[in-house]
């Protein structure tokens, strides 16, 4: 299995992988609603703690509260001002329900005199505000502690209609023991578990982040690759900033400076907690559907640090497959005067349909401890290929190591998840259904050391071929980890040609990532198609194809490469590349040379490419031979230089060839976000058209955000150029405010899209243009508007093309779709 199954598998394991726990439980979870005995309206700021302790909370803005503790009483008490105090019993061990009815209580006050000023909440939020550049941890020079992780996921809302599903029939045993969250009620089955401990370390100047992974235990999964991802440096969260990035979207944090924008504030209490004198405020979103959270903070009364703080995200927060999500965060003194973070555990309740389905809980809890506070280390010490490194053998430390260094220890029912999930896996039926949806999602059958397909190309249509049959394949992990081999033959029942192609892949090391390769193809291509449109093959082009596909030339190409990343987010790669193009539906290509016209069977090139690739802290997610990018917050830079090398292996071209290319993204809070992509490339030579730089079109009814998508292939031909690309995402900014289009949850965003260039003379006379083939001196613009987030999955585009409206078979309007998966 490559990367996009590695990924898939541990979605598998966590729908599949069900399994019971043993032994009692060990907390008590309580959740309930405090409410009028007269009005039935939900209170706020009701006292509910246990009887004779001090562990207790407040309700919510919606009389809603919820405990979950180790240390419970026999009772748990409400108290609120102006109500008579009601005691329940409590039974330990176990999850239950509690709702309270309070009564009005016959109390009789003095005279109060209410004098109009300033809400006291707002004056502490700005002494917060005022205080963060002495509280954030980003302060210092340079900080580093030691991190203990824990993720877990478990399945959630089984009920009796999910566990007697026919799938789930070889796993019947696994029902036998499920716990209830105190969140919101739903039951639930852990399914997996992981565990890290690493050392993490920070510098301020130049700015730099390393964390070093000693220990990590995961459950049913033996990829290495994966340890990088249970540690401290993936999931960050500072509250001290004005924003706070939930999957990639940009919540308004509850101090954040413009918070008085976004929050009504509430003062609520005042107390010792530990031996510091505290306020207590609660906070609620101003307006609907932001993406802002809802609960309460205790603040230090002199050095206005947060103590302690619980957020839930809004619950009509503009996001998708997220039910809920709750976080708390504690912060302690790790001197006589420094603040840092040194506990956080967050809750999401994923549910990609409704809340009734089943769905995922995933939990993370994360304590930090043996901080060091601005004391550097060497240089050499940051300056290592990657930023996140796993030791030797960080997956195979001992049970007495986890004993001894775990920062707390684990319920039976975390001891057992390890314990049975082996048992799991080894079940027939699990492993079938690996397969099954493995190969619904990679497009790949696995079959022992074989992966058969992609099956999305095994039938596909065009113009040149008629009805397109394919068979390939490519070897699994089972045959090699280091060295992978695919191949593929596809024959036309128009043309009744076969075409053909295979290579190989083989990986030196994997972080940071060297590897070589070599592959080989005689097949038809459309050119000028850009990097992210469907291959010619998919099924899905054939579908939404807007012309005819006549534009087709075969090519045979043999090419090699060697990659080599020097350090995480910049590499080079080297390709040599031999490459044949046959004439498109004519028996010659015909070039004006020397005032004669002489004839061409082939265009035939033999080319090195430098590629040169700068993406800085970018990450990724790694599988045996494939990786995908999990982005960065910087720009992207690649530079590609290109010669072709004459008369080796029969070229008949002399050419240099540099591309430049930088795209990125960047927060407009609290407007959404922009993206854009700029390219300028240039060719020094004499060549024919069909080796300039033929400007990506799009001729199917499927957006492509890396095409001009109301332009032809073959439309545009440049030897220099200069495009653009801009979009900005609103994220809901405008129809959120709507009320009908509210409920929808429909995202706006815009774009504009432009190209300029130009053909050198000699280029030009050449090789005579095809029909409706032009230069770009006039620059080529179009731009959009559109709906994304119908259904949670559809985006659709209303575009309008600007300029070269006289050309043939073009339309100034047009309308577009596509797929795309979104928090």
């Amino acid at each position: 299995m490559k990367t996009v199954s590695l990924i898939f598998s541990l979605l598998i394991i966590s729908l599949l992988l069900l399994f019971p726990f043993s032994g009692e439980a060990q907390l008590t979870k309580v959740k309930g609603t405090v409410t009028d005995s007269i009005t039935g309206e939900p209170l706020p700021f009701v006292n509910i703690a246990f009887k004779g302790k001090t562990i207790g909370t407040t309700t919510d803005f919606n009389g809603n509260f919820m405990i979950e503790t180790k240390y419970a009483g026999d009772t748990l008490v409400a108290s609120c001002m102006g109500y008579n105090m009601i005691e329940y019993p409590v039974k330990k061990n176990q999850f239950q329900t509690i709702n309270y009815a309070l009564m009005l209580a016959n109390i009789e006050l003095s005279e109060v005199v209410i004098t109009p000023g300033e809400n006291p909440a707002h004056q502490i939020l700005r002494n917060i505000i005022a205080n963060k550049k002495n509280n954030d941890k980003d302060r210092f020079d340079a900080y580093q502690y030691e991190v203990y992780n824990k993720i877990q996921f478990d399945i959630n809302n089984i009920d009796e209609k999910f566990k007697n599903r026919r799938v789930f029939r070889p796993f019947k045993f696994v029902f036998d023991e499920v716990d209830t969250s105190v969140i919101n009620g739903k039951p639930y089955l852990p399914v997996f578990l992981s565990e890290a401990l690493s050392d993490f370390y920070f510098r301020k100047k130049p700015k730099s982040e390393k964390e070093i992974i000693n220990a990590t235990q995961i459950s049913g999964v033996d990829n290495e690759s994966v340890s990088q991802f249970v540690g401290n440096m993936y999931i960050n969260v500072n509250i001290y900033s004005n924003y706070i990035e939930i999957f990639q979207k940009n919540f308004v944090s509850p101090i954040s400076n413009q918070g008085l924008i976004f929050y009504k504030y509430y003062l609520v209490d005042s107390t010792f907690v530990g031996d510091k004198w505290c306020y207590k405020l609660m906070f609620k979103p101003r307006r609907k559907q932001e993406l802002t959270f809802t609960g309460q903070f205790w603040v230090n009364d002199t050095t206005w640090a947060i103590k302690d703080i619980d957020m839930r995200i809004a619950e009509d927060a503009n996001i998708n497959f997220i039910n809920d999500l709750v976080a708390h965060f504690e912060f302690d003194k790790v001197d006589s005067v420094n603040w840092m973070l040194t506990k956080e555990a967050v809750v999401i309740d994923f549910n990609p349909l409704k809340n009734e389905n089943t769905g995922l809980f995933g939990h993370r809890t994360a304590t930090y401890k043996n901080f060091v506070l601005n004391q550097p280390m060497n240089d050499e010490f940051y300056n290592t290929p990657t930023n996140i490194t796993v030791v030797d053998s960080a997956n195979k430390k001992p049970k007495e190591f986890w004993e001894t260094h775990r920062h707390e220890d684990l319920s039976k029912n975390e001891v057992s998840i390890y314990e049975m999930i082996d048992t799991v896996k080894s079940l027939p039926a699990f492993r079938t259904w690996v397969d099954i949806v493995t190969m619904v999602v990679t497009g790949y059958w696995v079959k022992g050391n074989f992966e058969i397909g992609p099956y999305a190309s095994m039938l596909s249509f065009n113009d040149l071929e008629g009805p397109r049959l394919r068979l390939g394949g490519r070897t699994s992990n089972a045959f090699s980890t280091k060295l992978m081999l695919d191949g593929y033959c596809a024959y036309g029942l128009k043309d009744e040609k076969f075409k053909y192609g295979g290579g190989f892949i083989y990986m030196v090391n994997k972080n940071p990532r060297e590897s070589f390769g070599a592959n080989y193809k005689r097949d038809i291509e459309q050119m000028g198609l850009s990097s992210n449109a469907f291959r010619e093959d998919y099924i899905l082009t054939s579908v939404f194809r807007r012309n005819p596909a006549d534009k087709l030339s075969t090519v045979e190409q043999y090419d090699a490469f060697y990659e080599k990343e020097w350090f995480g987010g910049f590499s080079n790669t080297v390709v040599l590349k031999r490459r044949d193009i046959y004439p498109m539906g004519m028996p010659d290509f015909v070039l004006n040379q020397g005032g004669e016209a002489h004839h061409y069977k082939t265009l035939t090139t033999s080319e090195m490419t430098l590629k040169t690739r700068f993406a800085f802290q970018e990450k990724f997610f790694m599988g045996e031979f494939e990786r995908v990018s999990l982005g960065t917050r910087w720009p992207i830079f690649q530079v590609d230089y290109t010669y072709g090398i004459p008369n080796c292996l029969e070229s008949n071209f002399e050419y240099h060839k540099v591309t430049f290319n930088v795209k990125d993204w960047f927060n407009f809070n609290p407007f959404g976000y922009s993206k854009y992509v700029v390219e300028a490339g240039k060719i020094w030579g004499k060549l024919p058209y069909p080796l300039m730089k033929l400007h990506e079109g799009n001729e199917t009814y499927y957006f492509d955000e890396y095409a001009f998508n109301l332009m032809n292939f073959y439309e545009f031909v440049s030897d220099q150029y200069v495009s653009f690309y801009y979009t900005h995402h609103f994220e809901g900014f405008f129809m959120n405010k709507i009320p009908l289009f509210r409920k929808l949850k429909w995202r706006e965003f815009g774009l504009v899209k432009g190209v300029i260039g130009s053909m050198d003379k000699k280029n030009r006379d050449l090789m005579d243009f095809l029909p409706n083939m032009n230069e770009v001196s006039k620059p080529y613009f179009e731009a959009g508007i559109g709906i994304e987030n119908v259904f949670r999955i559809f985006r659709f585009d209303m575009l309008w093309r600007l300029s070269h409206l006289d050309h043939e078979n073009v339309a100034p309007v047009g309308f577009r779709g596509s797929m795309v998966l979104m928090f």
